[in-house]
């Protein structure tokens, strides 16, 4: 990979499509073979090529996860280390682990890390991660709001062989069938992912035949040299100074007390630091993170405040992320990690409070602020065990050219939410609402997105147990620039008859669930942006109309002068 040829404008162009395009094709081939809903209806996963030696991020497709761009590279990185100590690879190995405190995020997202041969040299390194159903562990779904160690969240499975030179080890994928209540998920999700990467390979061996292998490491090499020089532009249009934003997470399920999270954004000229001192120390529950997590987080609210960059560590070369030793953002194994999610989406909110500082206009206000990752597991009559883990929905923030989004995904992916067609046709499930939440947006010249309402009644004779791992429940999304908060996170079960709230909030397991009973989950709606004394009255009125606010909260937050205007 020396001697690079020189490379045009057009062709660096050409190439650069070409290559997103394979990572776009292997997302797309996981998608459509995936047996899970998490992957192939949410698209819970992601796919891209990879240096051969730093495991820096050179390609990634539009469809997979951003979270994974950054915690991806830490995962190809373990596998070259791995290489680095037994000295011994081969055309055709496969690599399979899915330890968090290793490869960032948690346990239910599997890593398959492939080497790329081209005519017997090692090119770059092929991956694909999927979020797989259940992998063991105490809850059904792996979302487990109780565990105080990574083993009682799922199996751990460190970097190993799955494959030697193209022989797949079946013992390897007998242990996981093992370890799992959906085999039949598990080896349709593991034979995807596979597809996906014999299809890289394919494509890679085709654009290499047509272009040469040298200028086709040249022009990765220019693409990331170019993400790097358009982040330092972009830093260089902003403000010298530093901003500090803090906020917390509800409590960690097991000791019910809040933990911060705390950030300072230091812009000196092209460069950035993004230092989390301050925060809050590793706790015994799982909304701990794992430093890749943490730098990948730091990458998802860079891409978000400036779109156009291209998804590679180009991007990240002029940023430095400090993290605290010590810190729930820096968790040591074994300390369970489940709960990555409800994290990192603080640490965004926290980042664009800062960035907010330092110039509004880039920013939006704070999104919903968790996925509210919810099981209901259970057996049906002839003793089939079926688990639905599915995230749901809320409101984005709104910015400073117009309202948020409602009923929006999670910003750190680009997954969608499971229709609930698809959940009631997989599971013996009812869903009694599925809508948006009423005066559940932040205020402001320009208001959030709605949040969302979700009430499933079970329908199994022999019932079913519940197990949710949320937040927003004690500590509502900000606004911005002025703008009002929005409503937080409600959870209820139903008992008896009777709805009850869990003692942490948003954090519970073990509901039990007679046929005919239910789980409400009302969620968070975003952050408002601008103070509400400017948002023109007849949007006010067409609100109201269409039952986005009612009439008193109307009144409540901007006076009576809508009433009588045309929406």
């Amino acid at each position: 990979m020396s001697n690079k040829p020189n490379i045009d404008p057009i062709t660096l162009a050409v190439l650069a499509g070409r290559m997103e395009q394979i990572a776009d094709e292997m997302d797309a081939t996981l998608f459509r073979a995936a047996f899970n809903p998490i992957i192939a209806e949410a698209h819970d996963a992601s796919h891209g090529l990879y240096h051969p030696v730093t495991g820096d991020t050179l390609v990634q497709g539009k469809s997979g996860l951003p979270i994974f761009v950054g915690v991806m590279s830490f995962a190809v990185k373990a596998v070259i280390d791995k290489l680095a100590a037994d000295k011994d690879l081969a055309d055709g190995d496969i690599f399979i682990f899915n330890d968090a405190h290793i490869g960032g995020t948690h346990l239910s997202d599997m890593r398959l890390v492939r080497p790329y041969f081209y005519q017997g040299e090692l090119f770059c390194f092929l991956a694909s991660v999927g979020h797989w159903h259940d992998v063991g562990g105490a809850v059904p779904g792996n979302y487990n709001p109780g565990a105080t160690d990574v083993f009682q969240e799922a199996l751990v499975i460190p970097p190993v062989r799955l494959a030697r030179a193209g022989v797949v080890n079946q013992d390897i994928i007998d242990i996981l069938l093992r370890n799992t209540r959906l085999p039949q998920s598990t080896q349709g999700d593991l034979n995807g992912q596979l597809g996906a990467l014999d299809l890289g390979v394919q494509r890679m061996n085709e654009l290499l035949d047509e272009y040469g292998s040298s200028t086709v490491d040249t022009a990765l090499s220019a693409l990331s040299d170019s993400a790097d020089s358009l982040m330092r532009a972009e830093l260089a249009e902003l403000p010298n100074g530093r901003w500090e934003a803090s906020d917390f997470l509800d409590n960690d399920g097991i000791v019910d007390e809040p933990l911060e999270i705390r950030v300072a954004l230091t812009i000196q000229d092209d460069a950035m630091i993004i230092d989390f001192e301050g925060s809050a120390p590793q706790c015994a529950g799982p909304v701990n993170i794992a430093l890749p997590t943490t730098v990948a987080t730091a990458y998802v609210a860079i891409k978000h405040l400036f779109p156009d960059l291209p998804a590679n560590a180009g991007v990240m070369r002029s940023i430095d992320v400090r993290v605290p030793e010590g810190s729930l953002l820096s968790a040591e194994f074994p300390a369970p990690t489940g709960g990555y999610t409800e994290t990192i989406l603080r640490m965004i909110d926290v980042i664009f409070c800062a960035a907010a500082q330092a110039s509004p206009e880039l920013v939006v206000a704070n999104a919903y602020g968790t996925i509210n990752a919810l099981s209901i597991a259970g057996k049906r009559a002839n003793g089939q065990p079926w688990v639905m883990f599915s995230f749901y929905g809320g409101g984005h923030g709104a910015c400073c050219d117009g309202d948020g989004l409602n009923h929006g995904n999670a910003p750190i992916s680009t997954a969608t939410i499971p229709p609930m067609e698809i959940l009631e046709a997989a599971y013996p499930v009812m869903f009694r609402q599925w809508a948006l939440r009423p005066d559940s947006a932040g205020v402001g010249e320009h208001r959030g997105g709605m949040g969302a309402v979700y009430e499933i009644e079970v329908l199994e004779e022999r019932g079913a147990e519940a197990f949710l791992f949320g937040e927003r429940g004690r500590f509502a999304p900000r606004g911005i620039a002025g703008g009002g908060e929005a409503a937080m996170n409600v959870f209820s079960y139903e008992q008896q008859g009777e709805w009850l709230h869990p003692p942490m909030a948003s954090k519970m397991r073990g509901i039990k669930l007679k046929q005919g009973e239910g789980v409400k989950l009302e969620t968070p709606g975003g952050g408002g942006y601008g103070t509400a004394s400017k948002r023109d009255a007849s949007r006010v009125a067409e609100d109201v109309r269409q039952g986005l606010m009612t009439a008193e909260v109307a009144d409540a937050q901007f006076g009576t002068s809508w009433r009588g205007v045309a929406s």
